[in-house]
């Protein structure tokens, strides 16, 4: 292995307790069940860390991501980066309105039709994901042979993957995946004997650091 991208997604928010979409304008934070998972995945992280180190953590601008990688950044003694270009979706007029209302307007979740923007003065699914690939891009090349965790949204996860397979861009819904709060996706970057650089998925959506006795969700 040559380099590790770590997603963490960030822990329960107030607005995923509502229902919410918790925008740039709009989210609050980490609830009080947010901030215990996430200790309990930054304490994860330090104890896998003794061989190969962490030397980088980004986070996304928005509150929960932030609140995330404060606890992150002082478990692993690191500081948080704020990359404006990880911010989940743009959600423009559906900032702050609950997701129920927004799908039934649109028809479905952003992913459903996604050249389209879910709302007014939103971005569409498309034009997030080509955002979302040029930053991850930007930091895997910057951080080249080291382990970088990012602080970041399900979306970002969801990118991930039509980043690292090679996806084209469509018109229509494509197979997603689930992502738990404060879970992690491990993408690594193997040498093998002929030379060839391959991003391989190690794991999705690991929880196993989560404490189900006081993570009943």
């Amino acid at each position: 292995m040559t380099s590790e991208l770590l997603l963490a997604r960030h822990g329960e928010a107030h607005c995923n307790v509502t229902g919410e979409v918790g925008g740039e304008t709009t989210c609050t934070g980490l609830t009080d069940h947010g901030y215990e998972q996430v200790r309990q995945l930054a304490q994860a992280l330090r104890d896998n860390q003794s061989e190969t180190p962490i030397t980088a953590l980004y986070t996304s601008p928005r509150q929960r991501t932030r609140d995330t990688a404060a606890v992150l950044g002082e478990t692993l003694s690191l500081q948080p980066r704020v990359d404006p270009e990880l911010r989940g979706l743009d959600h423009g007029d559906a900032d702050g309105q609950t997701w129920i209302t927004v799908k039934n307007g649109f028809g479905g979740r952003p992913q459903r039709y996604p050249h389209r923007p879910i709302a007014p003065n939103a971005e569409s699914w498309n034009a997030f994901l080509t955002r979302c690939h040029a930053a991850l891009r930007t930091i895997i090349e910057r951080h080249a042979d080291e382990r970088i965790v990012i602080a970041t949204h399900g979306e970002t996860i969801e990118a991930s993957f039509s980043l690292f397979y090679r996806l084209p861009l469509d018109e229509h819904e494509c197979a997603g995946q689930i992502t738990s709060h404060a879970c992690l996706t491990r993408w690594q970057q193997h040498r093998n004997r002929f030379g060839h650089d391959v991003w391989m998925l190690d794991t999705h959506n690991d929880t196993r650091h989560l404490d189900t006795s006081t993570n009943p969700r």
